[in-house]
């Protein structure tokens, strides 16, 4: 049997520094103050100052120390030693207090033995996660009565188009697949050696895994843009900064959100 995580933790530290240097992250910028948190997820998750915020699958830390800045006590978790590496060092070059732990998350109960106000997790995470009802149990875990869960993610309908926007993969399809593809999100001509092992899931297995451990969902959104060029070619930035098919007479879902509370 393939150790999935150990093959995408390899990929996921050769791509950390490609990410480090790239446009859409811009570092540069981040580490003046400007925050890497978009509009959406800072309005739906509102106010943060002075609570507990954990962040599941946190890459090299911008998002977690964008929620320090705006007063949250943060926590980012993330498998990739390379990934956390960076995040601890940004902590200190911006002078922003926030903890990093190196952990998969589905061991996280043998380092962390904490409970938080606010969960949260976004963009390209689901598609890591090789049990997502084990996801929703450690979510739960972490969670203090009272406190919310907090998920902005690309749609689970988009994983049934290619690169080149046709339709080639299967929607209930749950994997492991092999992901061979050229280059990175950031850049897709990127050499990078090795594949991924990645999973899919549906808006419906996401939500009910949410709800079988006592979660109550809040609400689910449902958005016709993204955050990145998820399909190159094919979108543009709208006058937002978000990216939307070029071709209007096309709708369909792009992004979603979802908040619980426990």
């Amino acid at each position: 049997m393939k150790d999935y995580s150990r093959i995408n933790k390899k990929w996921w530290n050769n791509v950390t520094s490609i990410h480090a240097r790239s446009e859409l992250y811009n570092l540069p910028e981040f580490k003046k103050g400007k925050s890497s948190l978009e509009l959406l997820e800072t309005k739906e998750v509102g106010n943060v100052r002075g609570k507990t915020l954990l962040h599941l699958m946190c890459h090299f830390g911008m998002d977690t120390l964008s929620w320090a800045r705006m007063g949250a006590i943060a926590t980012g978790v993330d498998f990739s030693p390379d990934a956390i590496k960076l995040a601890k060092k940004l902590s200190k070059e911006i002078q922003v207090p926030s903890e990093f732990i190196c952990s998969d998350i589905y061991k996280l109960q043998n380092v962390l033995d904490k409970k938080y106000d606010i969960i949260f997790t976004s963009y390209g995470v689901l598609c890591w996660l090789s049990d997502i009802k084990k996801w929703a149990k450690i979510i739960n875990q972490y969670l203090k009565i009272g406190g919310i869960f907090y998920i902005a993610e690309v749609h689970p309908f988009t994983n049934i188009l290619s690169y080149d926007f046709k339709i080639v993969y299967k929607y209930f399809f749950k994997g492991p697949y092999l992901d061979d593809s050229p280059g990175t999100y950031t850049d897709w001509d990127a050499k990078i050696k090795g594949g991924t092992y990645e999973w899919s899931y549906t808006i419906s297995d996401v939500i009910n895994a949410l709800i079988s451990e006592g979660l109550k969902i809040e609400y689910v959104h449902e958005f016709p843009f993204t955050m990145y060029d998820q399909f190159p070619g094919f979108m543009e930035k709208d006058k937002k900064g978000q990216y939307v098919l070029k071709n209007k007479k096309i709708q369909i879902p792009l992004l979603f959100s979802l908040k619980a509370t426990k």
